[in-house]
């Protein structure tokens, strides 16, 4: 029943004073939650959360115990954000560096403009997934929608399941060892098996 601004507060407050594992119970889907924390702390939502949650955080780290709407970990810098069911639009955008974990699916443009950093979708994401994406990895466990990876400059795109269709430029490469002791690695750390036909997309640099 509290507001999202007095919920931030209060998250504040209990930072300052030094606590570092924070609980908030029954999210009720709320906006603008955890925005702008930049101290390493652990904050567990138990209920699904509104859109931009965790957007500009720095070395935090949030767990999400339902759905995530649009803009989840929007231009975060450092940390990890995990949602253990889905995410809407956005999710991952313009992210610089950390981890963004969805155990469900994502939905249109995730990880849009990446500038570092790793998203790892475990269903399947939306159209225009990467687009424009400049930096980083993205790790898609089940399909991937229409234009992916449309104008992307630089990063990787790993797709698990079947593609709908590339976007402008797109391409579809073999993983090499290295790309495979990569998924191995990131993906066993969130509890996910490797053992997937991954197809590798990058930049054709056209």
């Amino acid at each position: 029943g509290k507001p999202a601004r007095q919920i931030n507060s209060e998250i504040r407050e209990l930072i300052g004073n030094g606590e570092r594992a924070i609980r908030v119970r029954h999210a009720e889907a709320q906006h603008n939650l955890a925005v702008g924390i930049l101290e390493p702390v652990s904050i567990k939502f138990e209920g699904s959360v509104g859109y931009y949650c965790g957007g500009l955080i720095d070395g935090t780290c949030l767990e999400v115990h339902g759905s995530a709407g649009w803009g989840l970990g929007e231009s975060m810098l450092q940390g990890a954000i995990e949602v253990r069911g889905n995410a809407g639009n956005s999710c991952a955008a313009s992210i610089r560096g950390g981890t963004v974990v969805v155990h469900g699916s994502a939905g249109a443009r995730a990880g849009v403009s990446m500038k570092g950093g790793l998203l790892i979708i475990e269903g399947d994401c939306g159209y225009m997934t990467g687009f424009m994406m400049q930096k980083g990895r993205i790790v898609v466990c089940g399909n991937g929608g229409p234009a992916l990876a449309d104008s992307m400059y630089e990063g990787v795109v790993f797709v698990g399941g079947e593609i709908s269709d590339l976007g402008n430029d797109a391409v579809i490469k073999a993983p090499d060892e290295d790309d495979w002791g990569f998924l191995r690695e990131n993906l066993g750390r969130w509890g996910l098996s490797p053992e997937r036909p991954f197809k590798k997309v990058i930049s054709g640099r056209r």
